[in-house]
């Protein structure tokens, strides 16, 4: 099945970027949801998955999963994977793999977008003050480091320049180009009820219905 939609924008808080087309056959199809540390992202994939009845895969607990068998906070091992690439390895493979071996699944990544090339590329942005709010606010014992908003702020913008230093030197590329996208959601004011929202209309629009 091919689809392709044109628009320029659409919505609160939504943009879409460029012309989308998606190669896919049947009604198999693989969304994949990147986004700003505390944007939502791995609450609206989530939400995604359940809606449409799909599976859901998350990178991010993989990279905790690493971070705590090392006896390191998320920042620290972004930190290490800068001089040990192949950690950044071991989760792309992962990735790869996983697109191989299923279909019709959510997967909440900064970089799956990338290494599976034929999905429905997301991307949440959010503001930075709000999303060091929304990570101190939650307080995850793997991120000891954020005693405070303002140590999480700066916290999350050292973790923003890691990943980005890193993913440019890996793959040549930059995750938070927005132009990598095929629909860019800001989270910053709105719920993620609305986000939820936002997202679906524009699957919808591709004809794409839930099995």
């Amino acid at each position: 099945m091919f689809i392709k939609l044109i628009i320029a924008k659409s919505g609160k808080g939504v943009s879409i970027k460029k012309n989308f087309e998606l190669n896919q056959s049947g009604d198999n199809m693989i969304i994949t949801v990147a986004g700003l540390p505390g944007s939502g992202k791995s609450t609206l994939a989530k939400g995604l998955a359940k809606k449409l009845g799909f599976t859901h895969h998350s990178t991010g607990d993989i990279w905790r999963k690493i971070a705590k068998e090392r006896n390191l906070t998320p920042l620290e091992l972004n930190k290490l994977a800068e001089k040990a690439q192949e950690i950044d390895r071991e989760v792309d493979r992962g990735t790869v793999e996983l697109a191989k071996q299923e279909d019709n699944f959510v997967m909440d990544s900064r970089m799956a977008w990338h290494f599976i090339p034929d999905c429905v590329k997301i991307f949440v942005e959010v503001d930075l003050e709000k999303a060091a709010e929304r990570i101190f606010k939650d307080m995850r014992s793997e991120e000891k480091e954020n005693t405070s908003v303002e140590k999480t702020y700066e916290h999350l913008h050292k973790r923003m320049e890691s990943e980005k230093k890193r993913y440019k030197e890996l793959y040549n590329v930059d995750y938070q180009d927005r132009s990598n996208y095929d629909l860019v959601l800001n989270s910053t004011h709105d719920p993620i009820e609305e986000t939820l929202a936002n997202a679906l209309e524009f699957l919808q629009k591709k004809g794409f219905t839930k099995h």
